[in-house]
């Protein structure tokens, strides 16, 4: 199945890619990034098999998460749907939404355009009835993307030893 690109004013959510590597490397790598996700660099390891993860959903689910990019190809972010099995209690039951965007992208409004254009897209494509997102409670600017967004607070939780929140949206 070949993954849908998503077109917005300025972005482009497109196909991950091998060639996304050292960009998607050097931005969960910086701190500002791992901050709230995660609390630690990712290793290269891990990088990779995020890429490889998140082409896979595509093959497996018929959705999952896309590159952010510029429209002049500029590597800007990541964004979409996953099924991560996560260890919550209760566990999420429904696909879970992420986003993660490179420092030097943050505070222009490309989180809220790449995840309303997400939004809209699994509201056309998804047949479940919700989608969820988890952010910690301390990481205010994804939480008001959420909030813009239509996700509500469904509870509170830990998640590897973290705080978390646990939000939930309904497909329009």
């Amino acid at each position: 199945m070949p993954i849908p690109e998503v077109r917005t004013a300025r972005l482009v959510l497109r196909a991950p890619a091998p060639g996304d590597f050292d960009a998607s490397l050097a931005m969960w790598t910086h701190p500002e990034v791992t901050r709230f996700i995660g609390r630690r660099p990712a290793t290269r390891e891990e990088t990779w098999g995020r890429i490889l993860r998140y082409i896979g959903h595509w093959e497996t689910f018929g959705w999952g998460f896309w590159t952010i990019a510029s429209h002049d190809g500029a590597f800007v972010g990541e964004c979409g749907f996953a099924d991560f099995h996560r260890e919550l209690a209760p566990p999420i039951d429904a696909p879970e939404m992420g986003w993660a965007l490179s420092p030097g992208a943050h505070g222009r409004g490309y989180a809220s355009e790449a995840i309303a254009a997400a939004c809209a897209w699994g509201d056309a494509h998804l047949d479940a009835p919700t989608v969820a997102c988890i952010i910690h409670p301390e990481n205010a600017p994804s939480l008001r993307v959420a909030e813009k967004l239509g996700f509500r607070e469904l509870r509170r939780t830990e998640y590897r030893g973290d705080p978390t929140v646990v939000l939930e949206r309904r497909r329009l």
